[in-house]
């Protein structure tokens, strides 16, 4: 069985996904935030800054709440 410093399949897979969540996620939104235009001149800005210092719950919030604020 392959191990990776103790750890074994399910567990590295776990750390992976984990992984892989917290960084693309907060690309993600990013990145839309970056192609969006919104209804106030500084909405873009705040969201950026939102998604920087708070990564995850963010990107988290953006997706929730922000998506809304831009123009259609």
């Amino acid at each position: 069985m392959y191990t990776f410093m103790g750890l074994g399949g399910q567990e590295l897979l776990i750390i992976f996904i984990a992984l892989g969540v917290f960084t693309l996620l907060p690309i993600i939104a990013l990145v839309d935030v970056i192609r969006s235009d919104f209804r106030g001149s500084n909405d873009k800005l705040i969201w950026v800054l939102v998604i920087l210092f708070l990564n995850l719950i963010g990107a988290l919030l953006y997706l929730i709440i922000g998506r809304n604020q831009r123009i259609a």
